[in-house]
């Protein structure tokens, strides 16, 4: 099987390079392991930023996302027994959408089935081969059989347990991490959002956020311990933290309903740098995590597309190597603007276990700064809504 460029990975990142070659002419099949039910039922993130929004619907997959997702204009911080609003619009004239990762697979998958794109499922990418030659290949198992797929250029959009990072030679490649000694618990409930906007809490007994999927589900988080089982945390208590962390005495009420789903996430950030290495390019996950606080996993993933897709294609049309040569310095500015802005939020909202009067006291005046100055909240708005591509 013959391709100009193979792509390992039917996620957000994946299937957009998929979309936006084929716009500019430019065959690229998609290998993923999984099946089409499992990808387009993965729930994640949920917030996407006014550029990848744009970027959704100039790709041609955005119209659904515009009927049924749901614009804000602002979200709220609550501590210390009051909630304050950052508006979004008001400070940089730009909005979020919130729409469901899984939703906006859904969109991907069928515009490229609808465009005849090959996306070939339950085909498991065992091995990438002569990526430092210009013939690179992908082998691959589907229906019973060993297959290879050669290809001009491979795209590693495969995720953290992804096979294209480790091809990439590991004294070539940098690795920058940090865990953090809490995670989430989020649970999807079956309940009409108490708020039309997303509410960040920060509490003496940890973190909490109320978001949504849906206007008619709900999704939550609290933080706790990485380590905790799932088997402990029972509805009810799930329910009694999100009211104590949540609501805070303001006059909010929390929802409650059926409980769909429940996990826990542990949080991290993780950079592997260089993103490219001889004709592979890694992508999203492949080459980056971001703590979730920040809302920006997807996103990242997104703006890595926008940047290797503009190259792949003035590669094709013109000949030209130099913006293929550019892509990880390109793409790393913004992904270490994004890491630096999801530490912030997540170092500012939850509780660290040790922390001292000193750390607690910075995290109450970071807070001060946000929602009291304008030049606090108009730094945090600008970020969240996503910093402009043609600035990064």
């Amino acid at each position: 099987m013959r391709t100009q460029v193979g792509i390992v990975g039917a996620g957000p990142a994946g299937l957009l390079l998929s979309q936006l070659l084929h716009r500019d002419g430019i065959d690229s099949v998609v290998l993923e392991s999984r099946s089409r039910a499992y990808v387009e039922g993965r729930i994640r993130a949920g917030v996407i930023e006014h550029g990848a929004a744009q970027t959704l619907i100039e790709a041609g997959a955005g119209a659904r996302m515009q009927r049924e997702g749901m614009i804000h204009q602002g979200f709220e911080i609550a501590f210390a027994g009051a909630r304050h609003r950052i508006d979004l619009h008001g400070l940089t004239g730009r909005d979020i959408w919130v729409y469901g990762q899984h939703e906006v697979v859904k969109d991907l998958i069928a515009a490229r089935l609808e465009m005849g794109g090959q996306i070939l499922f339950e085909a498991e990418a065992g091995a990438i081969e002569g990526i430092e030659g210009d013939r690179p290949a992908i082998r691959f198992g589907a229906d019973d059989k060993d297959q290879v797929l050669d290809c001009d250029f491979v795209a590693g959009c495969d995720g953290f347990h992804g096979i294209a990072r480790p091809a990439i030679p590991a004294s070539r490649l940098s690795v920058f991490e940090r865990d953090y000694p809490f995670a989430w618990l989020g649970i999807l409930a079956d309940a009409k959002p108490a708020s039309h906007e997303l509410v960040y809490a920060r509490h003496d007994r940890g973190f909490a956020l109320f978001s949504m999927r849906s206007p008619e589900i709900t999704r939550l988080y609290v933080q706790c311990p990485p380590d905790d089982d799932i088997n402990e945390w029972s509805d009810a208590r799930i329910w009694d933290e999100l009211h104590v962390r949540l609501e805070q005495g303001t006059g909010f009420r929390v929802k409650e309903g059926p409980i769909l789903q429940k996990g826990i996430t542990g949080m991290r950030s993780f950079v592997a740098a260089p993103m490219r290495f001889g004709r592979l390019f890694l992508a999203g996950d492949a080459a980056h995590i971001v703590p979730p606080t920040g809302a920006k996993g997807m996103n990242l993933a997104i703006a890595d597309i926008r940047v290797l897709a503009r190259a792949l294609v003035t590669f094709y049309r013109e000949g030209r190597t130099d913006l293929l040569d550019a892509y990880s310095e390109t793409c790393l500015k913004r992904v270490w603007l994004a890491q630096r802005f999801s530490w912030w939020m997540t170092s500012m909202l939850h509780r660290f276990p040790g922390n001292d009067p000193f750390q607690e006291k910075v995290q109450d005046a970071e807070l001060d700064f946000v929602t009291r100055f304008e030049e606090g909240a108009r730094s945090l708005a600008e970020n969240y809504v996503g910093l402009p591509y043609d600035r990064v």
